[in-house]
């Protein structure tokens, strides 16, 4: 019997399999290692992390995190965070089980030195076995106005509060500081079992000083929101200078309550006034009546959405924001009220609430924001990654954004900002209620400068008073300090 035939099927079907083995394992080694090592369920990506040192990053000329020998063996690195408590929002952290946030973890493969990049970049080095080093983080951030950004806000309130301020033209955020706050030293690899209970700790504590409350944390963005009320009206057919309802109360839809307004005389009580007038003195009814009658839910909604809300803004992989909330999917006429002066169901990010700001400053367009301004190799300082704006979306017309940016002018001119004239900046004030308690949440958003802006900006604070009064000067003091004045 011949056996050549069934020989050369088998050694044929044989390479077949070896070839299709091959191929799988290219497959899986190749285009898919990257992402099989950096999925958040592949636990391995962190074994070992810091048995080498890791790259820097740094804001400006200010380096803000730098790996230290722990003259252990396990591990044989740690972390050091330079002002942790100020930039935590931006640099994140990394503990000993593996937890990680921020640009840490944002950046990893490139600050641990994993990155095939770096390996193609020092392609010699790789050659003869030695290890690509760590690549190092440039920020965007200014770093003299983030600590003034954190002092301000620790000054502003023993509660909490956040400041956002990023570059209309680009979408580079130059500030983004959380109050209260932790050092990322203090739950760093080398600091064991400890930093594993701190940061548990930090979990349970009400404050959650480890949640920065820049962009992972939403609350009641107060009449600050009428802004984008103000946006449908003006993309809707409404003008600056429309006559628009403000009678001095608003009974709710469908209720038997009344909704008022936050202070007595003035446009707010003469029943019709200009939309920039009722804008500038912040009346409650001629919001609530516009977002639940007059224009619609669905008509805030579509707006709301186009500045971002309803979804996570993604500032670099892995670093997202919370996702803001104009009111509810099935919300009736005085729910929706509610959400339109920036209460009910409505909540918001500082973040989203600065973007707001920047379409109203830059012809309706908002860049996408974004926190690395470059990544360069450890040995070469060969550029690997660079920033490359884009935009994240046109929110109105340049028409609309221009008579937007008008009323926000006008808060400062003669309504509930006139006393942060000193300041050069334009915005909304808002000052929300929270049900239960004595204390508000108040905002200030705009702009700066007041001509020709280059920069939008949100400040949160929770305690007394208004966000004219609070809010307000906080912003002042922080865009002095991105304009250097």
């Amino acid at each position: 019997m011949n056996m050549d035939k069934p020989l050369r099927r088998v050694a044929i079907f044989g390479l077949l399999l070896f070839f299709g083995l091959m191929a799988q394992v290219n497959y899986v080694q190749g285009s898919q290692a990257d992402k099989l090592r950096t999925d958040r369920n592949n636990a391995r990506q962190y074994l070992n992390l810091f048995n080498e040192p890791r790259g820097t990053i740094m804001a400006g000329p200010d380096v803000l995190v730098t790996s230290i020998e722990t003259k252990k063996s396990n591990p044989k690195y740690g972390r050091v965070y330079k002002d942790g408590e100020i930039f935590a929002p931006i640099t994140g952290y990394f503990t000993n089980s593996g937890g990680s946030g921020g640009l840490e973890r944002a950046y990893n493969l490139l600050l641990s030195g994993q990155d095939k990049r770096l390996a193609n970049q020092e392609w010699f080095d790789t050659f003869i076995g030695k290890k690509a080093k760590a690549a190092n983080v440039q920020t965007t951030i200014d770093p003299q106005a983030q600590r003034v950004a954190y002092n301000a806000l620790k000054a502003s309130t023993t509660r909490e509060g956040g400041a956002v301020v990023m570059d209309i033209k680009t979408g580079a955020l130059k500030v983004l500081a959380s109050f209260p706050s932790y050092d990322p030293t203090t739950v760093a690899p080398q600091t064991g079992e400890a930093g594993v209970k701190r940061f548990d700790a930090m979990n349970r504590d009400r404050a959650k000083p480890n949640v920065d409350k820049a962009m992972s944390e939403v609350n009641f963005p107060g009449s600050s929101f009428k802004a984008v009320v103000a946006a449908s009206a003006l993309e809707n057919g409404i003008s600056k200078d429309s006559s628009v309802p403000a009678p001095k109360t608003f009974l709710l839809p469908g209720t038997n309550t009344t909704l008022p307004n936050s202070h007595e005389g003035g446009a707010c009580e003469q029943g019709q006034a200009p939309l920039i007038v009722t804008f500038a003195e912040s009346c409650n009814t001629t919001y609530g009546i516009l977002g639940s009658q007059q224009l619609g839910k669905d008509k805030v909604t579509d707006t709301a959405k186009k500045f971002g809300y309803d979804q996570r803004i993604e500032v670099e992989p892995n670093m997202s924001s919370a996702k803001s909330t104009f009111t509810l999917p099935n919300a009736d006429g005085a729910q929706t009220a509610l959400a339109s002066i920036g209460q009910g169901s409505n909540s918001a990010t500082p973040l989203h609430m600065a973007m707001v700001a920047a379409a109203a400053a830059n012809k309706g367009k908002i860049m996408k924001p974004y926190l690395m301004e470059k990544v360069v190799s450890g040995d070469s300082q060969n550029v690997i990654e660079e920033a490359d704006p884009k935009e994240f979306g046109q929110a109105m017309s340049a028409g609309s954004a221009d008579q937007l940016a008008d009323l926000m002018r006008e808060v400062v001119r003669s309504g509930t900002g006139k006393s942060l004239a000193q300041f050069n900046i334009a915005g909304k004030t808002g000052t929300a209620d929270i049900d239960g308690v004595e204390f508000n949440n108040r905002w200030f958003v705009g702009f700066a400068p007041v001509e020709n802006p280059r920069y939008a900006f949100a400040v949160y604070t929770v305690g007394d008073g208004s966000g004219g009064e609070f809010a307000g000067p906080v912003a002042g003091k922080i865009m002095q300090a991105v304009r250097k004045d």
